[in-house]
């Protein structure tokens, strides 16, 4: 089976969805399907080297974000016809309306990862943008009524979206989400968390915390970095790590901020970080921060879980309830005094207690959000839909498609991990 992914952009500074893609290709290649990738991208771009696929790289948009490119038009009513089925990576664009014609007037199947775009929490932080999304929605309900399947990571992130717009009908399909094992080949842990002290040398032999997201009002980097400083002066042997893309000028607001409140010289802001530095503050870190106000998945709370850190998170992480329930980590509410609770919960326990959650963390990571379960679940609900069509209502057909498919891919995912170890 060949399948299709299309996305705006690849670039990591956009934050989840991209890497998200990045999981799923690595993960196609575990099992041997074949993936393609069509974005806006232009062709020369550093970050679409090492892609392990064939990456169609349009070239920018007309439009800016909204992606409107004849191009990618064109391309999609040229080519859909190769593919099983075709996903589409986001919404609110015109890629994904360029998707549903091509993909109909092929035949093909098409499905749609959300990805927390139609959570109700924007629409109350913007008034403004709601309005226009209003006034947009008959175009972009078109596009999620006729896809096969609608993807959503947990099913939080699904009943949520249902309260966003309406009309509001379309086959909504919870898929088991994570990232390919970042213990699998020939990761070196020693030497990733060396390439981190090299870099940052003043936290050898200090604990920190890290929040490794877009620095931006939605992440709750604010309640973080606010709450850090009530608690600071009773922990101060550990320092706080923000590191991600400043999209929105939101930084240098923070770095006020935390001169401000005296603990300027304890937080540090090395921008978005990648490859060894990035998994070498992972591993090196206390734990784990994310108070965000909405988060659909968490690709960086399952990668902290991967490596064994523990995770100190929201409740509005739609995947707390998994982490809650393995004791991987703690949860509170997204605010102020739900962040310092937090904190305070954590620099609480015993030394040993820390050490037992973090001791849980990669195996509530093994048990629950490994990706290869994902794309056998993408491409099953592609064949039943081919082979299907009109034996019952779709989205009976794809639940049961996903029970069936975890049930078969079990063995797969845990024989990968057997060799892992060897």
């Amino acid at each position: 089976m060949t399948t299709l992914h299309v996305i705006n952009s690849l670039s990591p500074a956009i934050g989840g969805p991209p890497e998200a893609l990045r999981q799923l290709v690595k993960s196609y290649a575990e099992i041997g399907a074949t993936i393609e990738v069509v974005c806006l991208d232009n062709p020369g771009e550093s970050f679409l080297e090492g892609i392990p696929c064939k990456v169609h790289a349009l070239g920018q948009s007309i439009l800016g974000k909204y992606g409107f490119s004849p191009r990618l038009w064109r391309w999609l009513h040229e080519n859909a016809g190769r593919f099983d089925g075709i996903v589409m990576q986001g919404i609110w664009t015109f890629p994904g309306v360029a998707l549903r014609f091509a993909a109909r007037n092929a035949g093909k199947p098409y499905g749609i990862f959300v990805h927390g775009a139609l959570d109700p929490w924007f629409n109350k932080k913007y008034p403004g943008k709601r309005v226009k999304k209003m006034i947009y929605w008959p175009v972009q309900y078109a596009v999620l009524r006729d896809a096969c399947a609608v993807f959503f990571t947990a099913e939080s992130e699904r009943d949520l979206a249902k309260t966003s717009f309406s009309p509001n009908h379309w086959n909504s399909v919870v898929i088991p989400y994570g990232i390919t094992d970042p213990e699998v080949g020939d990761a070196d842990s020693s030497s990733q968390i060396e390439s981190f002290y090299h870099r940052f040398p003043e936290l050898r032999g200090r604990r920190f915390l890290l929040f490794l997201a877009r620095i931006h009002a939605k992440k709750g980097c604010d309640l973080l970095l606010d709450a850090f400083a009530k608690i600071a002066s009773s922990i101060p042997d550990v320092d706080l790590m923000i590191a991600g893309p400043d999209q929105d000028g939101m930084q240098a607001k923070l770095k006020r901020v935390a001169d401000e409140s005296g603990i300027g010289d304890r937080v540090y802001w090395p921008g978005m970080i990648d490859g060894d530095l990035k998994w070498g503050a992972l591993r090196a870190c206390d734990a784990f921060v994310l108070s965000s106000h909405s988060e659909n998945f968490g690709i960086a709370v399952v990668e902290s879980l991967a490596v064994g850190r523990p995770v100190l998170i929201s409740n509005m992480v739609n995947i707390w309830p998994e982490i809650d329930s393995d004791g991987a980590g703690l949860v509170e509410e997204d605010t102020l005094e739900g962040t310092e609770r937090l904190l305070r919960r954590w620099f609480d326990l015993q030394p040993a207690e820390r050490e037992a959650m973090a001791a849980r963390a990669r195996p509530c990571f093994k048990r629950r959000f490994t990706m290869i379960r994902a794309v056998s679940v993408i491409q099953q609900i592609f064949a039943s839909d081919a082979s299907a069509t009109g034996k019952g209502d779709g989205a009976s057909r794809s639940a049961n498609v996903v029970d069936a498919s975890l049930s078969q891919t079990k063995n797969k995912v845990e024989e990968l991990h057997e060799q892992s170890k060897v």
